[in-house]
């Protein structure tokens, strides 16, 4: 099966919210009038007295997640990714200093948000949300994950970001075998050329990379390294050891996010070559999510052209400095 026939979840986030919420009743949701985005009106229908729309004010939402967070609860927040990060930076701060269980997510991340245009394309958030001590950080590859890491974050408490999607989303991940841990990455294809560390929507496009660098002769391994903050060190060391170079694929600034986490841990320690796939510090537009991704190069053929470039680098002992 190639991924772009991946059968799909309507809504796994909402469903996750209402499934779970049976099994813990301290969950509670609070939304910042975008039920309809985050998809939390069957959590709501089925929980009223645990729900609250707090209307166009993130900034209080998340002040009142983290009371209700600090008074027993486990608050679910939510918005898009741009208003979950940037709008409510300092409220954030402050959850994550009290320790709070609270999940803020962000819904339709970067460029997934194609119809909204530049305003609402949060492509900072990995950067913001990375940089918060006590902050984790999270992002779901595919239902399957989505609904394990909201488990997981009920089961293991604390401040979090998470970066969720809307609507349909694809089943990559085995939902009978698969459990989410923090800090580990998990290997989807094995490979002794290059690694492609993928996160969220960029775990299919590097699958199917993967496929047609096969082609052409090059096995290129690819992780799914959904969690960003603890990330998975080991996993980034074995791959660079093992196969002698690395791409990251992610859907976001190159500053600040996967790239730059996984270039955090190579630095000190491993001098391979690493090529970054992600939007290249500006601004995006309105757009179709497919055109958008080609036109600010994370699409699957920018992934198979940054993989072919860091087998290269390898080849001939790695990027030259330039004065």
């Amino acid at each position: 099966m190639t991924p772009d026939t991946f059968p799909v979840v309507e809504k796994p986030f909402g469903k996750a919210l209402a499934a779970l919420g049976e099994r813990f009743p301290e969950l509670v949701v609070i939304d910042a009038d975008l039920v309809r985005a985050t998809d939390t009106a069957e959590f709501r229908s089925k929980f009223p007295s645990r729900h609250w729309n707090v209307g166009v004010a993130e900034a209080n939402m998340v002040g009142i997640a983290t009371g209700l967070a600090l008074s027993g609860k486990t608050a679910f927040c939510g918005t898009f990714a741009c208003f979950a990060s940037q709008r409510v930076c300092d409220q954030a701060v402050l959850a994550a200093y009290c320790r709070a269980p609270v999940v803020i997510c962000g819904v339709e991340p970067a460029l997934t948000s194609g119809s909204n245009g530049a305003t609402h394309q949060g492509m900072l958030d990995l950067a913001i949300m990375r940089a918060i001590p006590n902050m984790r950080v999270f992002e779901a590859a595919d239902a399957t994950e989505t609904r394990s890491i909201v488990e997981y974050v009920l089961l293991h408490p604390g401040p979090t970001y998470l970066r969720v999607p809307r609507g349909k989303a694809p089943v990559i991940l085995d939902p009978d075998a698969y459990r989410f841990e923090a800090g580990r990455a998990v290997r989807m294809r094995d490979g002794d050329d290059v690694t492609i560390v993928a996160s969220g929507i960029m775990l299919a496009r590097a699958l199917q990379a993967a496929q047609a660098l096969a082609a052409e002769g090059i096995e290129a391994r690819v992780v799914n390294m959904s969690s960003l903050k603890p990330i998975d060190e080991a996993a980034i060391l074995s791959a660079a050891q093992e196969t002698g170079c690395l791409v990251t694929a992610e859907n976001h600034n190159l500053i600040g996010g996967l790239g730059s986490a996984v270039a955090e841990v190579l630095a000190p320690r491993a001098q391979v070559a690493l090529v970054r796939v992600g939007v290249q510090d500006v601004f995006g537009e309105v757009g179709p999510i497919e055109w958008l991704a080609d036109k600010f190069g994370i699409s699957t053929a920018h992934i198979v052209r940054a993989a072919r470039q860091a087998v290269s680098l390898k080849a001939s002992g790695g990027r030259p400095l330039r004065t």
